[in-house]
């Protein structure tokens, strides 16, 4: 039995094996069937085993549980397709909802939504803007956009942490005290995991100096593993005992450098011990800070069954929805004291409550 606190995530490996690959589009059926048609269009590609990918299960899930047809368009990490390719998937008229996420997207969205005031469009993890002044000529009264307060699941990352390495709870790395952060690149939503990892640390008794934190950047800041590895393996140089990849694609090298380290991860996004086939890789992860992506969308599918999806405006999810949490299974019940894992319930339970405000970079 697996248990998932305080939210819950699918496994997907075995599923996106069989459309992870390339940049083509998939069709789950006819148009004519008459089913609600769902468009993921993604800026980048499946296989991240982390945030696209728990959209894309949540999706499925929508798929095959709520009656909805579901259509992918995986665009690549040239930045350069992005446009036209977004432009593309509204002109078809193969979809009833087109479903996008990240701040990439939302210029692209709220540029197109208007255009096609008979379609709907999902942002997820950003937000288009509502007022008007940058696209949205009818202040995107057909897009529903949803966000996260990740900085609430990036405080117990950094408690989690703190905890671990002060009760030199980390088998082989007793000694040592630091630990890293690697985002994809420097933005709001990324800083907020940063800004809650660092308060959850300090609340726990660390030195934010402890905490080493760098970005990827580049071309591809959330597809280039390569890079990641680079930058994790000279975080364990540094002495982090554990580093917590929250950069998509990229975070994929933390895990192969920290079993090479033998050193420790945090997952991001989706349960990544679940997710990651190669058995040292995911004996490095000792819990998965979870944004659930694909329960937020899942959601929104059931509400647009009822009507109920708030068109024109955005709605942000944490903890006390259950939209962020952390993997509380088997694995971590074994490699994580029995303290530690209290100390650690209270705190969320602190934040769900209201008790402890996460502070935030937006």
């Amino acid at each position: 039995m697996r248990r998932f606190a305080p939210g819950a995530a699918v496994a997907v490996a075995g599923m996106l094996a069989l459309t992870a690959c390339g940049g083509a589009d998939s069709d789950s059926g006819p148009a004519s069937s008459g089913k609600p048609r769902i468009k993921l269009v993604i800026n980048g590609g499946l296989g991240d085993k982390s945030f696209f990918d728990s959209a894309y299960e949540g999706l499925k899930r929508a798929e095959s549980k709520l009656g909805y047809e579901l259509k992918v368009v995986e665009l690549g990490s040239d930045r350069t397709k992005w446009e036209p390719g977004f432009e593309d998937a509204a002109a078809a008229d193969d979809y009833d909802i087109l479903a996008a996420g990240t701040f990439d997207v939302t210029d692209y969205i709220g540029e197109l939504a208007p255009q096609y005031p008979d379609k709907k469009f999902w942002v997820f993890d950003s937000a288009v803007d509502y007022s008007g002044k940058n696209g949205c000529s009818n202040k995107c009264e057909n897009v529903y956009s949803v966000t996260f307060k990740q900085n609430e699941g990036g405080y117990l990352a950094g408690f989690l942490a703190e905890k671990l390495v002060a009760e030199k709870a980390l088998k082989g790395a007793e000694s040592l005290n630091k630990v890293g952060v690697m985002g994809g690149v420097k933005i709001p939503v990324i800083e907020d995991f940063v800004v809650g990892f660092k308060a959850g640390f300090k609340a726990a008794g660390g030195r934010n100096s402890d905490v080493l934190v760098q970005y990827v950047g580049g071309d591809k800041p959330f597809g280039d593993p390569a890079k990641g590895k680079e930058i994790s393996t000279a975080m364990y140089g540094q002495g982090a005992a554990l580093v917590w990849p929250v950069a998509g694609l990229s975070g994929l090298g933390t895990f192969e450098s920290a079993a090479s380290a033998g050193r420790y991860t945090f997952g991001v996004d989706s349960d990544q011990y679940q997710t990651l086939t190669d058995s040292a890789q995911k004996n490095t992860v000792i819990t998965s800070i979870l944004k659930n992506v694909g329960n937020a969308l899942y959601k929104a599918a059931e509400d647009d069954k009822k009507d109920a999806v708030k068109y024109g405006a955005v709605e942000s999810v944490g903890l006390a929805e259950d939209a962020v949490g952390y993997v509380d299974d088997d694995h971590f019940q074994e490699v994580v004291p029995k303290q530690i894992r209290t100390e650690l319930q209270d705190a969320a339970d602190q934040v769900k409550s209201g008790s402890v405000k996460v502070p935030s970079a937006f």
